[in-house]
């Protein structure tokens, strides 16, 4: 499988024109983008394949991983958000694709006014980044977009992603997600696992991955249904549903599986770039400035043990558990008043 995708991105692609379906299309990117975008190499964005966009906010001096960065897209946006003073590591398996890459470090570097890259690249398997020699507790931010339903091992991938990050740091990418597990015969086609829709995993059997893996409550930012717009391919995938979305994984200690809550909350300062009105954590989490805004205990420590913490006030602590957080979605499974004879019969 491996070989088949590096044949794909490597010989079969030679522009984002040769994509037989529109999975791996970007979404249009925001107004304040758009002119680092501008910025980027023709060559480097021909040859890009994505499906979301991986720049989430407060990243000034970080140390970010590009998970399959290919032609080095995002790598290079993300060189300019991180400042001269961050640091940028791309990985990807594809030869073609990294030669792309490198050969615009130079041209990116004088565009942004830096007086040395911020950028590297490194050819390997975003499954064995051990062997690329990246060190325990580093990264600040690891980012990936549209690759890890590529990879034949996405378990792997979750495992190293939280081994390479620093503690309280974060995994932010997109991906396509399928709402059933794909027929096996579909997976081993290289087209369709290529243009990557056969290899997308259930959210569901993602959900339970990444927990494994040590990320107790992974985070929905946003998605957005993907149509395939080629019949043959659409007809041979039906009835299966497929997503691109943007999850957010915290590596944290403590946090809980389900939202308990304790009485906390928190206030947004208004002091991120480019988001001075509100903040999104995720999709359910829209932060107004000033706002006195109740919080579980998970979100919590999402804002006070990362590099968010210096834009918001804190209110509370841990010292007294309330039971759930009302509006989480999990009811307490004891109904009251169930005694005597108007009790239902049986176990339920």
């Amino acid at each position: 499988m491996r070989e088949d995708v590096r044949d794909y991105y490597g010989r079969v692609l030679r522009s984002s024109e040769d994509l037989q379906t529109n999975a791996c299309c970007d979404e249009q990117p925001p107004e304040w983008l758009k002119p680092v975008l501008g910025s980027i190499h023709d060559e480097v964005l021909s040859r890009y394949y994505g499906c979301g966009l991986v720049a989430p906010s407060v990243l000034e001096g970080a140390r970010v991983l590009d998970l399959g960065c290919g032609s080095g897209r995002d790598c290079y946006v993300l060189s300019w958000l991180v400042g001269e003073e961050g640091h940028v590591v791309g990985v990807d398996m594809t030869p073609e694709q990294l030669a792309v890459a490198e050969r615009h470090r130079e041209y990116h570097r004088k565009e942004f006014g830096f007086r040395h890259s911020n950028v590297e690249f490194r050819r390997g398997y975003i499954e064995q980044l051990d062997e690329l020699e990246l060190p325990d507790d580093y990264f600040d931010v690891v980012v990936s977009n549209c690759v890890i339903n590529l990879s034949p091992d996405k378990e792997k991938v979750l495992r190293e992603v939280h081994r390479v990050l620093r503690p309280g740091g974060e995994f932010y990418f997109s991906d396509v997600y399928a709402d059933r597990r794909i027929p096996e015969e579909l997976i081993s086609d290289p087209v369709l696992f290529g243009e990557c829709l056969s290899g997308a995993l259930y959210w569901n059997d993602f959900l339970s991955l990444a927990k494994t893996a040590g990320f107790a409550d992974p985070r929905l930012v946003e998605d957005s249904p993907i149509t395939i717009e080629n019949p043959s391919i659409s007809e041979r995938l039906s009835p299966a549903s497929f997503w691109s979305a943007t999850f957010r994984l915290f590596k944290l200690e403590g946090l809980e599986p389900s939202c308990e809550d304790y009485g906390q909350a928190v206030v947004y300062l208004g002091t991120v770039d480019r988001e001075p009105g509100r903040f999104t954590l995720d999709a359910h989490h829209v932060m107004e400035r000033g706002r006195v805004f109740p919080v579980c205990g998970n979100t919590w420590k999402m804002l006070s043990e990362t590099r968010f913490a210096p834009h918001f006030r804190f209110i509370g602590d841990f010292s007294t558990h309330y039971g759930i957080f009302p509006g989480c979605g999990e009811l307490m499974p004891f109904a009251s008043g169930t005694s005597g004879e108007d009790s239902p019969s049986g176990c339920c």
